[in-house]
């Protein structure tokens, strides 16, 4: 658990025609950056005094989060962080090996100058946000880096089928991310796509991006079953 001040990070800027997505962003960060553990309980005070507002807010706030599948309710307990099982979490991987294999071979095959150097970008923002002990700007970098990557693919159907699992797909990233060693081997992988999608590499690139899928999978269900 993070010391109490560190929930500064967490504080919602009263801007009135945003206020909710704002109240859902930061109790959604929270998570992410495990200031809550899967299981965890979200008493509606603790989080009032995180974000400084009103219950209202937070329950709205928790209601989009449920329908995410981020959190759950639980009769006589009230909200809890989704927990996700190892198989669960196989089934999850596996749609994402084999659509973020298709999203890097559509990559090579369609992006413009462009969309590369957005990635390329991308792809150094991410390898800054390792010199910092900020898992969440991590994460928000790795994101970031795979928006543009959808983006260069330019298939709506794919990137919406994504969007879908969009939630629980940010959690076991935060999971495999946190593993000891993970975050250099992850970045060497990118970097071997990145290497493939400015070739042009159709093949290769589909067979990066589903390797280093498959390799997060393999941290995140190791620890799930831990």
């Amino acid at each position: 658990m993070k010391p109490q001040d560190a929930d500064d990070d967490f504080k919602v800027h009263r801007v009135a025609a945003v206020l909710r997505h704002s109240v859902t962003e930061s109790i959604r960060n929270a998570i992410l950056a495990r200031r809550f553990l899967p299981g965890d309980r979200l008493p509606e005070r603790e989080l009032c005094e995180m974000t400084g507002v009103s219950r209202t807010l937070v329950r709205e706030a928790l209601r989009e989060l449920e329908t995410e599948r981020l959190i759950k309710v639980i009769p006589h307990r009230g909200p809890v962080v989704e927990t996700i099982t190892p198989e669960q979490a196989d089934g999850i991987y596996r749609v994402r090996e084999e659509l973020e294999g298709l999203a890097s071979q559509l990559f090579a095959e369609r992006a413009t100058p462009d969309h590369l150097k957005a990635l390329k970008k991308a792809y150094t923002d991410l390898k800054a946000s390792h010199t910092k002990v900020d898992p969440l700007g991590q994460l928000k970098a790795k994101n970031n880096f795979y928006r543009c990557l959808l983006n260069g693919a330019g298939n709506e159907a794919l990137s919406n089928s994504l969007r879908l699992l969009n939630s629980q797909i940010m959690l076991l990233r935060s999971m495999s991310m946190a593993a000891p060693g993970r975050a250099n081997k992850s970045l060497a992988e990118l970097g071997e796509l990145l290497k493939a999608l400015e070739a042009k590499d159709e093949k290769a690139a589909r067979k990066a991006g589903s390797r280093h899928v498959r390799n997060a999978s393999a941290i995140a269900i190791t620890l799930l079953r831990q």
